[in-house]
């Protein structure tokens, strides 16, 4: 049996902002609604929905334009690790997305350290790119140096 769910903000492989769909009842109960990110599909809601639609969209669209603009400054930016190393040039230690996320921050731009996508923490020395997925399915590259540090 599925349950009927208006969402109110864009769900990766679900749907947009504004859609009516069918869910599970325990996704749709315990996940979406609590989170804010969907409401159930009542009479009711369905006649706000068409009212509210067009405050989705314009939500929608500055959204989009500050996961753009903050893609833009991303996409501009190199960061630069100093790690400790050892034999081979291996790190002591590793670089992870969280001390990418602590470093922009130290930049003024906060962002989820879950955004950033890396497969692994880092343990070489080297240049890199990893992606930062952003809301509204913008996708910065972030590019960074990891250096030995001087002992």
């Amino acid at each position: 049996m599925a349950m009927q769910i208006i969402l109110t903000q864009d769900v990766e492989h679900l749907g947009k902002a504004g859609e009516l769909v069918s869910v599970k009842p325990g996704y749709g109960r315990n996940y979406l609604v609590p989170r804010g990110l969907a409401v159930s599909a009542t009479v009711r809601n369905k006649t706000r929905l068409d009212h509210e639609k067009s405050l989705i969209e314009k939500r929608v669209v500055k959204e989009k334009a500050t996961a753009t603009e903050l893609s833009t400054r991303l996409n501009g930016m190199t960061l630069q690790f100093e790690r400790q190393t050892g034999e081979d040039e291996k790190l002591f230690g590793s670089v992870t997305n969280r001390d990418i996320a602590d470093q922009l921050k130290r930049a003024n731009i906060e962002i989820d350290h879950r955004w950033i996508q890396m497969d692994q923490p880092i343990k070489a020395l080297g240049k890199y790119e990893v992606p930062v997925k952003l809301s509204a399915g913008v996708t910065a590259t972030l590019k960074f140096w990891v250096v030995g540090k001087d002992k």
